[in-house]
């Protein structure tokens, strides 16, 4: 697309100074992005506008759900791209960062993916078909794609996906080959959660990444989701070596879908102060390894929150509140990211 471009915190319901959001402090701090995760759905909202489209709170969007198979490829050989061409379009206009998402998962497929009586050549040529069309389309737009999304088990074992039940672990290289002849310029990651707290899914992960190089193919970066929970986040020095152990696979990583949720709302004072500490130790690992290129917060608004859905009765996970103040999360990671920029000025 070519845009280049630690004790107690109060809740803060003012304007950061410009030049001061949480982009524009990463970048200072020798990082490409701070983004977030919105789609279509968001974008009457005007308070939720003034925000994601604010180029120094957040550089990057990734479309939340918008460009995953079952919404571009609802019938076979049919695209629709209206909803994440309308991200594509925003991202330009306010000179944001796209990173594009997924195109191999196990979830949220059309039905002619789940039903079809596959052969190995015929599903072959429909992953082919599928990621060929979706990234020819953004070609050039994209910074990466998130290739194959969550194919292993917690236990570090592959997942009973389609994908798998046909091709065994061949899907990998085929899914990474064909993203790559379609889009040569974009970043290619394997995106994944759990990865950060289970040692057996992060083998399963390495794993992931030698077969898909054995089969010829290229992965240049892993994205780790990051989906925590308050007070059983990983410690810092945790995170870091985590991600370190990938770079020295010689992969960039990324924070991909960074949340931090309460097991009980409303969140008492003191889990809220829980919460900012474990967002300043998710933050500050990727501060700490230099390959670490990003960070994405999976909707930056509670109002928007996957994690109430999907978890009744947890949530509160995002920087932002649902009425759009700055939680102390938010004040937290700021005080942070202030402190590297300046020691990355004084050096």
């Amino acid at each position: 697309m070519g845009h280049q471009r630690h004790g107690a915190w109060a809740q803060n319901t003012t304007t950061p100074t410009p030049g001061e959001g949480l982009h524009s402090l990463f970048v200072a701090s020798g990082k490409l992005f701070f983004g977030t995760a919105i789609d279509t759905n968001n974008f009457n909202d005007v308070a939720y506008q003034a925000i994601a489209k604010n180029g120094s709170e957040f550089g990057l969007y990734v479309p939340e759900n918008s460009q995953k198979w079952g919404p571009t490829e609802p019938t076979e050989g049919s695209f629709v791209f209206a909803n994440p061409d309308a991200v594509d379009a925003q991202a330009r206009a306010s000179t944001q960062m796209f990173r594009c998402h997924a195109l191999t998962w196990h979830s949220q497929l059309p039905q002619f993916v789940t039903t079809t009586a596959w052969t190995r050549e015929t599903l072959t040529a429909a992953i082919q078909a599928h990621i060929t069309a979706l990234v020819q389309h953004y070609a050039g737009a994209c910074y990466s794609w998130d290739v194959v999304n969550e194919a292993l088990n917690d236990n570090g074992t592959f997942r009973d996906s389609v994908f798998f039940r046909v091709l065994g672990t061949d899907f990998l290289p085929i899914s990474f080959a064909a993203a790559a002849a379609a889009d040569p310029g974009a970043k290619l990651y394997y995106n994944d959660f759990n990865l950060e707290t289970l040692r057996a899914k992060a083998d399963g992960a390495a794993r992931v990444v030698q077969i898909i190089r054995a089969g010829g193919a290229r992965v240049d970066g892993l994205g780790f989701q990051a989906h925590f929970v308050v007070g059983g986040t990983p410690s810092q020095a945790s995170l870091t070596a985590t991600l370190s152990r990938f770079v020295a696979m010689d992969l960039e990583v990324t924070l991909s879908e960074l949340d931090i949720a309460h097991n009980a709302v409303p969140a008492a004072t003191s889990a809220l102060q829980q919460q900012a500490r474990d967002y300043v130790a998710a933050v500050g690992a990727c501060l700490a390894v230099p390959r670490c290129v990003g960070i994405t917060v999976w909707q930056f608004s509670d109002k928007y929150s996957w994690i109430p859905g999907t978890f009744p009765g947890k949530g509160e996970a995002c920087l932002f509140s649902a009425n759009f103040t700055r939680k102390p999360a938010y004040g937290a990671v700021v005080d942070l990211l202030r402190s590297a920029a300046g020691r990355r000025l004084r050096r």
